[in-house]
């Protein structure tokens, strides 16, 4: 097998059927077509990427999921006739090719279109035909059509198209207000004047040039409607509402709540991803802590990953594992919010682990805590220092002078931040590089003695590393912050899974943000990513994300960084939200397979775009759909869906004995 073929068939193993594209027809389709013969010559290699490319005339191709997502909707089969509109490349063109009968494309560009049709006729398809012309007309000699598929973005869905859509035809098309970021929309034909209309998601996609469409300028050449063309009414809403009740897992309490289910539907994952709505919920916490328990016991999950800072969660490790304890410079969880872990909840996962431990004879298959997050600058560059004391007394006198670059700054690194962008201090970037790379080349001496010893400083020197990096982006981008932050924890997972070895399996603890896939949602549009979509880009079908949402009660928050913690009463869910259907369910508590819905309606019916709640250590009921709600798809977010309609604040445990600056200000997440 050619390299080339390998990553095809990677490609749709991995993008399309691990995503959800079941239609054997299409998925056949992707292996027969090479992408490679579509691209320009020097984004060869990128060809089975998953993303889009530049192409000629300052185009790009699509993605391959989201063509596969138009293309399974639009239910293609041998006989259809099918136009599509904005052939670009020629790729979708050649792919319905190999599943329709015939294919009229349309593209703007003269090049493209005569590129599109050279590829064509060079790999002998020769069931498609490409003009250029404008496609938002249309190809009224040809009509009319089974099928439509617009392969970019227009104001509104073209006239021509739907009078040319064949009666019972599919017509597949982004649309939205702004040229470059639409809402995929099915339009289905159910009689002569009569569309049903659903969405597939949002996505991001060219201008679609025309008369029906944007012009050169990217000005909207039709009239601008006053609404979004996609309103859900209150009849649509109750038929959403009554599909949620109607495939959903209902359950009386957490702790009565049946597990088995959802523990088959997880499978053989090897990361599973547990989020939450906010991080002072005690529901969230106890009910991820069950989940938890029982992948633990039943599935052999050795690894639980918090949204936490690594040398905390390290003493909680070396206690629940039952080693020596060693020093930390600043208490355990006391940066703040010290609720979000120290938590009566977090105490009583925290005993039963260790129990359960205690029974557990080989060292390998003992549970293990970690943290994923990046702020402990003191603490990391102690417990540094504190193992290369015990192992490497000359090595920990070179780690001192390096990192004593840090020491006005190590207990307010927000201030070193500001400081090193403002250009009154020239940072301590190549210390902190020095000490990790001084670490690592003396790898192989240090783990004969104390291997989780050595791992342990290496991942804290990694800490030091990232943690002055971030510091300094957060006052250049909340954009660059976020995504160092994210990619920080994801590596620090898969640092996990590697020293814990091919058997390991990991628990994730994070919220929703960071957990779901950020392509489903505004973050994507923003350049942001996150630790979920990191996730399932590397393991796929080996990965299972669990959302959590609630509609009202009360929760542990603070109404500023750094300000006490608070019990506040969450306001009821907007009523535009993903949360709103899920009370207006009138099931209290519930999971939702998304993945692997009990009913596949569900699934289709909350494609559409809606807002969604994100409550962090602060919250602001005053100004909440501005400070706390973003636009996401639920079902391309989560595999899973944990419903709790009325929940209660975390108990605290303790209190603050140190504070930060406000990395994630306002939102805390």
């Amino acid at each position: 097998m050619t390299t080339m073929a390998w990553k095809r068939g990677d490609m749709v193993a991995r993008q399309l059927r691990a995503r959800g594209i079941s239609d054997q027809r299409v998925l056949e389709a992707f292996l027969e077509v090479p992408r490679e013969r579509f691209v320009p010559a020097r984004h060869h290699d990128l060809s089975y990427e998953d993303a889009p490319l530049p192409i000629e005339e300052g185009q790009t191709i699509s993605q391959p999921y989201i063509v596969a997502l138009m293309l399974e909707a639009a239910k293609l089969g041998p006989a259809s006739r099918v136009l599509e509109v904005g052939a670009g490349s020629g790729y979708a063109t050649a792919v319905i090719s190999r599943i329709a009968a015939r294919v009229h494309a349309i593209e703007w560009h003269d090049a493209l279109a005569a590129l599109a049709a050279a590829r064509m006729k060079a790999l002998g398809y020769d069931n498609a035909c490409i003009r250029q012309g404008d496609g938002t007309l249309g190809w009224t000699d040809e009509a009319p059509f089974d099928a439509i598929i617009v392969s970019a973005g227009g104001p509104d869905v073209p006239q021509p198209l739907l009078a040319q859509l064949a009666i019972g035809g599919r017509l597949v098309i982004p649309v939205g207000h702004e040229p470059r970021s639409q809402e995929l929309l099915l339009v289905v034909r159910t009689g002569e004047h009569s569309y049903d209309r659903s969405s597939l998601g949002a996505v991001q996609f060219v201008p679609l040039v025309g008369s029906g469409g944007w012009g050169i300028d990217g000005l909207e050449v039709t009239p601008r409607r006053a609404q979004r063309p996609l309103r859900v009414s209150t009849r649509e809403a109750a038929r959403i509402e009554q599909a949620i009740a109607e495939a959903c897992e209902p359950f009386d309490s957490v702790a009565h709540a049946p597990l088995d289910a959802l523990l088959d539907r997880i499978g053989n994952a090897r990361v599973v991803l547990l989020g939450e709505a906010t991080h002072g919920t005690s529901e969230f916490y106890a009910m991820r802590a069950r989940i938890t328990e029982a992948l633990v016991a039943r599935k052999g999950f050795n690894i639980v990953a918090l949204e936490a800072d690594w040398p905390d969660a390290a003493a909680v490790d070396r206690a629940v594992r039952g080693r020596d304890a060693t020093p930390l410079r600043e208490p355990m969880f006391s940066r703040f919010p010290t609720w979000m872990w120290r938590n009566r909840e977090m105490e009583a996962f925290v005993d039963w682990l260790t129990a359960r431990n205690r029974c557990v004879r080989e060292e390998r298959r003992k549970t293990s805590v970690h943290g994923l997050d990046i702020y402990s600058l003191n603490n990391s560059i102690g417990a540094v220092l504190d193992y290369l004391g015990r192992t490497d007394a000359q090595a920990s006198e070179r780690a001192r002078e390096l990192y004593a670059c840090f020491t006005p700054w190590e207990r307010d690194p927000g201030t070193y931040g500001r400081a090193v962008t403002a250009g009154l201090l020239a940072g301590c970037e190549r210390e902190a590089l020095a000490a990790l790379d001084a670490l690592l080349a003396e790898r192989l001496r240090y783990l004969k003695g104390d291997a989780d010893g050595f791992f342990d400083a290496a991942r804290n020197a990694t800490v030091v590393h990232e943690a002055e990096k971030y510091y300094r982006a957060m006052y250049r981008g909340s954009k660059e912050s976020w995504n160092l932050r994210d990619r920080h924890m994801f590596e620090t997972l898969l640092a996990l899974l590697e020293h814990r070895g091919p058997e390991a399996r990991a628990v994730v603890w994070a919220h929703n943000s960071h957990v779901g896939n950020a392509r489903a949602t505004e973050m994507s549009q923003h350049g942001e990513l996150n630790l979920g979509q990191l996730v399932r880009e590397r393991f796929a079908g080996e990965a299972y994300s669990i959302g959590f949402g609630t509609d009202h009660g009360t929760v542990a928050a603070a109404s500023d960084w750094d300000g006490p913690m608070e019990f506040k009463e969450i306001r009821p869910a907007h009523p535009d939200s993903y949360e709103h259907l899920c009370h207006a369910s009138g099931v209290p508590a519930f999971m939702l397979p998304l993945r692997a819905p009990h009913r596949l309606g569900v699934r289709t019916a909350l494609l559409a775009p809606r807002l969604e709640r994100a409550i962090g250590v602060i919250y602001r009921p005053a100004t909440e759909l501005v400070s706390h709600y973003f636009e996401a798809t639920l079902p391309l977010q989560f595999d899973e869906w944990i419903w709790i309609d009325e929940t209660t604040a975390v108990g605290a445990a303790g209190a603050a004995t140190a504070s930060a600056a406000p990395e994630t200000y306002p939102f805390g997440l």
